[in-house]
């Protein structure tokens, strides 16, 4: 185990900042020091394919092309229920037929979520996709330059205040059609760094969340110092939906859903198949098996 601080990079956002306060800084004896980069998801994604963090969250949906290189945690990520990423619109009910559609990256899980439920319900297709940073989407919408958007995030919590209206929620289709949590971001680490300190890194994160959990207000102003001006009560919110039990522990729901998502991606072309044990961590069960032969549900 290196003595030097273990470069990370996860985003400004109220649950990463809330999960790794006491671990960011240095309130976990015995802990691996970080050396933090804020960067939001789609960026996180991008270097995650560069391999140039030692730890890193990301999309699941860009696990496939990294899991060469890195291994995922299980913990410290966004699963969940009741959480998943919206479709709005300035106009209740619009026919996503050959519209435009923002969406926060190409690589987020987001849009592989938005890809599974428009092949469900949106047979004529939908027209272009423009990326564009999550903050900007709203806006977009609200002002015709994009005919619908994908949001993730508090966006949730504040769509109604731009006049926008719910057309689907990628969530409920995905618990609806699978019976399982969403999947949203994960934490991932160098291969390379050992099974040791991925254990160890595992370990800690999960007392920082427990820490987090036993003393929220010691890890308030870390999350409002990065939360761009975001209403506290809007900030707990997040907090409350996307930091749970699966944050502690992925367990065998937590990785039904991402071998569920990822194999259901790949079955569809959207991804490339996992290979054998690409999900295995130490300690965590073996996925590189069947679900039957884990005894956990088909994805």
């Amino acid at each position: 185990m290196t003595s030097e601080p273990l470069q990370i990079a996860y985003s400004p956002c109220p649950n990463d900042t809330f999960v790794f306060d006491a671990l960011a800084h240095g309130r976990l004896p015995g802990a691996p020091g970080l050396d933090v980069t804020f960067a939001d998801i789609d960026i996180t994604n991008g270097m995650a394919e560069r391999g140039e963090s030692d730890v890193l969250k990301v999309s699941y949906a860009v696990l496939p092309h990294v899991l060469d290189t890195y291994a995922l945690l299980p913990c410290g990520g966004a699963l969940g229920r009741g959480c998943g990423p919206l479709v709005l619109t300035r106009e209740a009910g619009l026919d996503l037929t050959g519209r435009t559609v923002a969406v926060p990256g190409e690589r987020s899980t987001a849009y592989l979520l938005f890809r599974l439920w428009a092949a469900d319900t949106v047979p004529g297709g939908v027209g272009g996709i423009v990326v564009m940073p999550f903050h900007e989407i709203m806006p977009a919408v609200r002002d015709g330059k994009v005919d619908a958007g994908l949001v993730i995030h508090e966006a949730r919590f504040t769509y109604q205040d731009y006049g926008l209206h719910r057309l689907a929620d990628m969530g409920e289709h995905w618990e609806d059609t699978t019976g399982l949590p969403i999947p949203l971001g994960a934490i991932i680490a160098k291969r390379s760094l050992g099974a040791r300190t991925l254990t160890r890194l595992a370990d800690a994160i999960r007392a920082s969340v427990r820490a987090a959990w036993e003393e929220p207000e010691t890890a308030r102003p870390y999350v409002m110092e990065h939360a761009q001006e975001m209403d506290p009560a809007v900030a707990n919110q997040h907090i409350g939906l996307y930091v749970n039990e699966f944050t502690a522990d992925l367990g065998d729901d937590g990785y039904a859903a991402v071998r569920g998502l990822l194999t259901r991606a790949a079955a569809e072309g959207l991804l490339p198949p996992l290979g054998p044990g690409a999900l295995d961590f130490p300690g965590a069960p073996d996925f590189s098996r069947s679900p039957e032969d884990t005894g956990n549900p088909p994805g």
